[in-house]
C-alpha cells in the first residue's frame, strides 16, 4: 500500500485546488446572498441584544430542557407566541474569517487524504472489493 507521506503532495495540491475553486464560487455566485437577509429594524434588535451580553455561541430559542418541556402546554404557547430562532453569536469587532478559512482548507484537506487507501491499493494492483 502506498504510505501517505508518498501521496503528500497530490493531497495538498487537491486540497487547495478544491479550496480555491470552491472559494471563488461562493464568493463570485449569486447562490448564497439571499440565505440570510436582513433583520427588519436591526438597530433596535441590535441595541435591545447588547446589554445582555450574550456570550459568542450558537443558541436556540424557545429551547426545551427536556422531551417532556416539549410537550408542556408553556412551552407550546412559547412557540406559538413566538418568536422560534436559532441564533449565532459573535464576538464583537471586525469579522474576521481567518479561522473558519483555515477549517475549511483541514477540510478539503481529509477527504483528500482519506482517498489514499482506494487509490494506494489500485495503484499497488491490490483488488478492492467492492
Amino acid at each position: 500500500m502506498t504510505g501517505l507521506l508518498t501521496l503528500w503532495l497530490p493531497i495538498l495540491v487537491s486540497a487547495v485546488l478544491v479550496f480555491v475553486v470552491s472559494s471563488v464560487i461562493h464568493m463570485l455566485s449569486p447562490w448564497h446572498k439571499s440565505d440570510y437577509p436582513k433583520l427588519p429594524n436591526e438597530d433596535r434588535v441590535m441595541d435591545a441584544l447588547r446589554p445582555l451580553a450574550i456570550p459568542p455561541g450558537d443558541y436556540m430559542m424557545p429551547r426545551p430542557s427536556s422531551r417532556e418541556e416539549m410537550r408542556t402546554p408553556q412551552f407550546v404557547e412559547k412557540l406559538k407566541k413566538g418568536p422560534v430562532l436559532m441564533l449565532t453569536v459573535w464576538p464583537g469587532g471586525s469579522m474576521s474569517m481567518g479561522k473558519q478559512l483555515v477549517q475549511w482548507f483541514v477540510y478539503a484537506v481529509v477527504p483528500s487524504s482519506a482517498t489514499r487507501s482506494p487509490c494506494g491499493r489500485c495503484r499497488s494492483g491490490t483488488v478492492v472489493p467492492g
